[in-house]
């Protein structure tokens, strides 16, 4: 579990300090079929100043009432929605709507229509709810959003002309930027510039007017001209932090966008959302001790941002600082629970201090964290994770009913159901039991890669080697860059001392896959021994165990040193596997064949 946490963390720490946090599942909604976002440099900012100043006038709603045949045809269209049916869901929607008048249920309609991925039908209803609320924001963005990925740019400058020539002086700044935001989903990026270009031509004393045609010339690879627009536009509002981030972020060269940033900062110490980015570099950079000063100060300045704490939490499990993790990770749990925030999902700083918690063997504060995790992308994880302590707290029967309570939904949830049940078995050395489990699964998901490399490694172990062999090469025909694929089926080979050649290509494959993974270098150093090159095999083996110093490896390094005669040195390498893993069952049979007592 803890190379998973590790990769988990890695990934999270990333998002966290990119200025999010997990983010929920889209839902169902328009919102899925919404313009693209803006570059997170200026998302924010541009978010916060449209929340601040744009005051769209509403729309009236009609006065219809509600008669039994409309509650009926709504009630049934939520019912025909839960089966799956979208059509007949949407016809009664769409057909209330127009009777009523009434924009809500146009809405409604489109949202349907983008849950299924039905874009003509969408449009319609988009049509309908403009009509229906010709004062609607929201509505507007989706029209223009629909037309502009039809790449109908000349239906889309009238009425862009028009809203940025209506709009308040205070509001205009954030409706260029939705602009620049809109037209980067046509598709002839050159076209959609230049009406850019003459849409925002009026408006050239505005720094957003700039930062908009730094981001559209850098949305169709005009570097020169975004970084020229971005200039502009810090020169006329020097302390802008929306055309810094743009300035940097349009800059190819890492290091002088790094520079750009921090000679802001020095001007602008409490530039937030600058600082933030700036941390992100860092952390981008692996520099994960300057990353954690960064955000240390963001959080003394603003106790209350989120963004910070998650980082910190990330940035404290990266450097083993559990105890730090802890804090800031509970923190910001706290914080969420006391001001809910509809963008942030706790799940996945409540699944990592579960793991802190397992791994420190404190079973009841993991279940408790465990047992917070009730929305959002971590209900599944959590579920899972209840079963796992279960079995490791021996209560197998308990765990596969825990699992087996279930009810996924989709090939992805039932295949990650079915490999923790094998797992938990493995675990309990009922193979056969396990090999079951997943090969009922791949009855009903023949092609899901997950399942056949763990019904390989089964059939491995069951000493089912044609099985084996078969299902990995399964993997690699369906997905041709699954570097554990090729390594496993190398390293089968190599350990079996048979078709040495095939096995070093394969491995050799992996490696330029993962070039820095320890166990694929572990694995080709093996078949390197294997081959009786022990020079190339102890300099692999050296490396990979100095990337990652994993028991198994060290039993690796250990054999080819003492084959080499280096004795003292492979019975070193021997002990530390053993301290770090004293049932080790390649250390037992690796001394039981060479007839060695440590």
């Amino acid at each position: 579990m803890k190379n998973a946490l590790v990769i988990v963390t890695l990934s999270s720490l990333l998002t966290a300090c990119a200025g999010l946090a997990p983010i929920r599942p889209a839902a169902a909604s328009p919102e899925a079929a919404a313009a693209a976002s803006p570059p997170l440099t200026m998302a924010r900012t541009a978010k916060a100043s449209s929340r601040s100043n744009v005051q769209p006038a509403e729309d009236p709603l009609p006065s219809a009432e509600l008669t039994d045949e409309l509650l009926y045809r709504l009630l049934l269209a939520e019912i025909s929605l839960q089966r799956g049916e979208w059509q007949g869901a949407y016809l009664s929607e769409l057909a209330a709507a127009q009777q009523t008048r009434d924009p809500r249920l146009a809405r409604r309609a489109a949202e349907i229509a983008l849950s299924a991925k039905q874009a003509g039908e969408a449009m319609s209803a988009v049509r309908l709810w403009r009509e229906l609320a010709p004062r609607s924001e929201e509505a507007a963005q989706y029209y223009l959003g629909f037309i502009l990925l039809g790449d109908d740019l000349e239906e889309a400058r009238a009425i862009l002309t028009q809203r940025l020539a209506d709009a308040r002086p205070q509001t205009r700044p954030v409706m260029i930027l939705q602009t620049q935001r809109l037209l980067a989903n046509a598709k002839n990026k050159d076209a959609a510039f230049a009406m850019l270009e003459a849409l925002v031509a009026p408006y050239a004393s505005l720094p957003e007017t700039h930062i908009a045609l730094a981001q559209g010339a850098f949305v169709k690879g005009d570097a020169a001209r975004a970084t020229s627009e971005a200039r502009i536009a810090l020169t006329q509002k020097p302390g802008s932090e929306m055309a810094v981030l743009t300035l940097a972020q349009v800059t190819a060269d890492k290091a002088e966008a790094t520079t750009i940033l921090t000679t802001f900062l020095v001007a602008y110490p409490k530039a937030v959302e600058v600082r933030t980015a700036y941390a992100r570099t860092l952390v981008e950079q692996k520099q994960y001790d300057a990353a954690r000063i960064e955000f240390m100060q963001l959080l003394a300045e603003k106790p209350e941002n989120l963004t910070s704490m998650y980082a910190l939490g990330m940035l404290g499990v990266q450097s083993n600082r559990l105890p730090e993790a802890e804090k800031y990770l509970s923190m910001y749990v706290k914080a969420l629970a006391d001001n809910p925030d509809e963008e942030r999902d706790p799940s996945q700083a409540l699944l990592i201090l579960a793991q802190i918690a397992e791994d420190r063997n404190d079973t009841e504060t993991a279940l408790k964290w465990l047992a917070l995790v009730d929305s959002g992308e971590g209900v599944l994880s959590a579920q899972i994770k209840r079963a796992q302590i279960a079995a490791k707290t021996g209560n197998l029967v308990e765990a596969r009913r825990l699992l087996q309570e279930i009810n996924p939904e989709g090939e992805h949830d039932q295949a990650m159901v079915a490999l923790a049940e094998a797992q938990v078995l493995r675990d309990a050395n009922q193979g056969t039991a396990a090999f079951t489990v997943l090969g009922d699964a791949l009855k009903r998901y023949p092609n899901n890669t997950e399942l056949l490399y763990d019904f390989a490694m089964v059939a491995e172990k069951a000493n089912n080697l044609d099985v084996m062999e078969k299902a990995l090469r399964r993997v690699i025909e369906l997905a041709p860059t699954n570097q554990n694929a090729y390594n496993a089926l190398g390293y089968s080979l190599a350990e079996r001392n048979i078709r040495l050649s095939e096995a070093f290509v394969l491995i050799e494959k992996a490696l330029t896959l993962a070039p820095d993974d320890p166990f694929i270098m572990d694995s080709l150093g093996w078949v390197q021994f294997r081959l009786g090159k022990l020079k190339e095999a102890e300099e692999l083996l050296r490396r990979a165990y100095a990337t990652r110093p994993d028991p198994e490896i060290a039993v690796h390094l250990g054999e080819v040193l003492w084959v080499k005669g280096q004795k003292d040195d492979a019975q070193k390498f021997w002990r530390d596997a053993g301290t770090k893993d004293p049932k080790n069952d390649a250390l037992k049979s690796t001394l039981a064949r060479l007839r060695v007592s440590l």
